[in-house]
């Protein structure tokens, strides 16, 4: 691996150490700036002593990946937020009370049904000034619809900080929200909502022009279902795409093209390179051309809500530009090292992101792995060999992404080749389309001549992509895949890719120890939930769900209505998959019921109970009508659990009198699952 050699692939390796160490350790910025200050000055000396003599150029190396890492640390200091004195997170009581703020809306999210969803900027609380990011939730109200972007408000509302899952093995989407320096929400009132005033930048100027440029085609007859897939294919705007069409998408392995990437960014590219294909290759005319792609590439990052897919597409094809206008070769490698450290740099949280993790990965292993088919096949028929490159193109990145995406959504869409042999093509012609209709809605409207060719277009798009979501059969659903095995399979992934370049014995070696080493965690794992046994509370809205594992084997109790769509349920799908386990039984709830070795008593809406009865644990459930201090003087239990069924101001009476009585209470609502 060639470029494990160049300078810039160690201080990049170092800078993203040095960010993820930050998160792991509790780095004041004072030790941060002094550690990196100290390890610059002996990189420095040892710079210099290293020009005398050779016996020290290990030493100059050492000091240059610790003044990579020390330097990661400080970017990461550097854009953490809390660090501020005047942050949001200094200022709010823990308790959640209503308060007056200012903010302002910086960018739009998609809305629940009840709620328009705004990342703000924090201006003031209580008329004291204030900082930081937040997710401002507006009661969907006709009077708040003409709320923008860049508009200042003042509202009253309640605060509520991120909080883990309330579920086992879930999206930790707090965790999510605070890497994205958002530590909490504002649920406003909207009687309390004031505009008053409005600040303009470059962001919200490219925000705004974009939900014109939005609104433009609205109003044009393309169909609802076309249009939103043409917001995310060239605008990046995923927020009005229907749960339908994005399963199909999912199951075809096609989501990808509806994150602006790579793809996307190059073919827009292609397609400003036509155009200027006029334009005169003398010097003067070749930076007009760089200054135009350049302008035009960033443009449309900005318009596209500068997503990292977006930004890492934008900032590699804005090198290749540059390379190509001085007339030089570019090499990959040294782009995408550059455009990663440029990106984390600026902006380091993005190596958090998903889709900066997935697209880096796909990335690369294209530019690794594919040159390596020439090896099998080269077809001498030009369609031939157009389709075969689209093959191993993608195949390449499916080998790169295919770990990383399993662990994250734990399903693998096995026609993911059909998939791009059919969509590509088409996807050219769509993108084609789609910026020429964009020149159009810059200046206020679409012609028909180009949005009916527009609508067709993307209808093939996703009836193509519908076909092949419909073999369900083909998507491998529900993989337990845990993060040592996604460390160990890129390990598998690497040895047989590098034999496979050059089969040499040691390499050959290294590949098979690391598939034994991939069985032995498969093994252990399993090992380790055979002998595992728990019980699970889950907090579900308005139903109580219970499990009870013995090994892989998960007994379910729930009531009849739960049980038959219970295969479907993502909590308890998702705690199935993160154990490596299965349901082996389904039982009707009933008051008492036992699970490994504990007696656990249910009070329901009935309000039964029984005083013979001493439980364990006691869990009340559908807000039953009961007198909870003459209850707990009978059972005296360990512990008493109000689940998602209950009302929480029911709930609230109850933790109050366990309080009073020194008894454990856990409130699902609040607190999320219990496990015993």
């Amino acid at each position: 691996m060639k470029f494990l050699h160049f300078p810039l692939t160690k201080i990049t390796i170092g800078f993203i150490t040095g960010i993820l160490l930050f998160s792991m350790l509790d780095i004041s910025p004072k030790l941060s700036f002094a550690l990196l200050s100290l390890s610059l000055i002996l990189l420095f000396v040892s710079h210099i002593i290293k020009k005398k003599t050779e016996q020290f150029h290990f030493l100059f190396g050492v000091f240059t990946l610790t003044s990579s890492i020390f330097l990661g640390i400080s970017t990461a200091t550097i854009h953490k937020e809390t660090f501020n004195p005047k942050h949001y997170i200094h200022q709010i009581p823990d308790v959640n009370q209503n308060l007056n703020y200012s903010v302002l809306l910086d960018e739009k999210l998609k809305n629940t049904k009840k709620n328009y969803r705004y990342v703000a900027k924090i201006k003031s609380i209580e008329n004291q000034e204030s900082y930081g990011k937040i997710i401002v939730n507006f009661p969907i109200d006709r009077n708040l619809k003409r709320i923008k972007i860049g508009d200042l408000a003042t509202l009253s509302g309640t605060f509520y900080s991120n909080k883990s899952p309330f579920n086992p093995n879930q999206f930790d989407y707090g965790n999510y929200l605070e890497n994205q320096e958002i530590y909490g929400q504002i649920y406003a009132k909207p009687e309390t909502v004031k505009t008053i005033g409005h600040e303009n930048s470059i962001w919200i100027f490219f925000s705004n022009y974009r939900e014109k440029i939005i609104e433009v085609f609205q109003k044009s007859s393309l169909s609802k279902e076309e249009l939103t897939v043409f917001i995310a294919l060239l605008l990046g705007q995923q927020q009005d795409i229907s749960p339908e069409i994005l399963k199909d998408y999912q199951y075809a392995g096609a989501v990808h093209i509806l994150s602006v990437s790579g793809l996307h960014v190059g073919l827009i590219m292609g397609f400003i390179m036509f155009l200027l294909r006029s334009v005169p290759n003398s010097k003067k005319g070749k930076a007009t051309k760089l200054l135009i792609i350049l302008l035009s590439l960033w443009s449309f990052a900005v318009l596209a809500g500068l997503s990292p897919s977006v930004v890492r597409s934008v900032t590699m094809f804005s090198f290749l530009a540059i390379g190509t206008n001085l007339g030089r070769t570019v090499n990959m490698y040294h782009t995408l090292l550059v455009s990663m450290f440029l990106i984390l740099l600026v902006k380091p949280s993005f190596l958090y992101d998903v889709g900066f993790q997935l697209s880096y990965l796909a990335l690369f292993f294209i530019v690794w792995v594919d040159p390596l088919y020439a090896k099998i096949w080269v077809p001498k028929n030009s369609v031939i060999n157009y389709f075969w490159k689209i093959i191993c193109m993608s195949t390449s990145a499916q080998i790169g992404a295919m770990p990383l995406s399993i662990f994250y959504f734990h399903q693998f869409p096995g026609l993911f080749f059909l998939t791009n042999i059919l969509i590509i093509p088409l996807l050219s012609v769509v993108m084609a389309i789609g910026v020429f209709s964009l020149l159009f809605a810059c200046f206020g409207f679409v012609p028909m001549f180009v949005i009916k060719p527009l609508e067709w277009s993307i209808w093939l798009l996703n009836a193509i992509i519908h076909w092949v979501a419909s073999f369900e059969s083909f998507v491998i659903k529900n993989i337990s895949f845990s993060e040592p095995m996604l460390w160990i399979s890129y390990f598998v992934i690497i040895g047989w890719i590098l034999w496979f370049k050059k089969a040499t014995f040691p390499r050959l070696v290294f590949g098979l120890l690391s598939l034994l080493l991939l069985q032995f965690t498969f093994i252990y794992q399993k090992k380790e939930t055979q002998t595992g046994q728990e019980g699970i509370i889950f907090n579900s809205r308005k139903s109580t769900i219970i499990t009870e594992r013995n090994g892989e084997n998960v007994t379910v109790y729930a009531n009849d209505s739960i049980l038959t769509t219970i295969d479907k349920n993502i909590a308890v799908q998702s705690y199935l998959v993160g154990n490596f386990c299965k349901i082996q039984k389904k039982q009707t709830l009933e008051n008492l019921i036992y699970i490994n070795n504990k007696k656990v008593f249910i009070i329901d809406s009935s309000s039964v109970y029984s005083q013979k009865i001493q439980p364990d644990i006691l869990i009340v459930i559908s807000s039953p009508k009961i007198n909870l201090s003459r209850i707990l003087q009978q059972y005296k239990p360990k512990v008493i659990i109000a689940d998602g069924s209950n009302f929480k101001s029911y709930s609230k009476l109850w933790e109050a009198t366990c309080r009073k009585e020194k008894i454990l209470f856990h409130n699902t609502h609040e607190k999320g699952f219990y496990k015993f």
